[in-house]
C-alpha cells in the first residue's frame, strides 16, 4: 500500500473538529453558568437586608423596628 498524499496523511485531523465542537461547546456551558452565576442572586435574608438598610442609613430606627416586627409575622 503506498501513500499517495492525499488520504492516508489526512486520518490525523479527523478528530479536529469534534474536538472544536466540544471544546466550542464547554466554552458555551461555561458562558452560560458565569451568566447564572454572576446574577443578582443573593442568599440575604429580610432580616440582613434590614440591617444593611438601616446601616446604610436608608431607614430610622423605628422604621427598622416596625419592618423587622412585619417581617417577623
Amino acid at each position: 500500500m503506498m501513500y499517495d498524499g492525499y488520504g492516508y496523511g489526512h486520518n490525523i485531523f479527523l478528530g479536529f473538529p469534534i474536538a472544536m465542537q466540544f471544546l466550542l461547546f464547554l466554552v458555551f456551558l461555561g458562558v452560560i453558568f458565569w451568566i447564572i452565576k454572576s446574577g443578582n442572586m443573593s442568599d440575604d435574608s429580610a432580616g440582613d437586608i434590614l440591617k444593611k438598610r438601616l446601616a446604610r442609613g436608608e431607614i430610622s430606627k423605628k422604621e427598622y423596628k416596625d419592618l423587622l416586627k412585619e417581617i417577623s409575622k
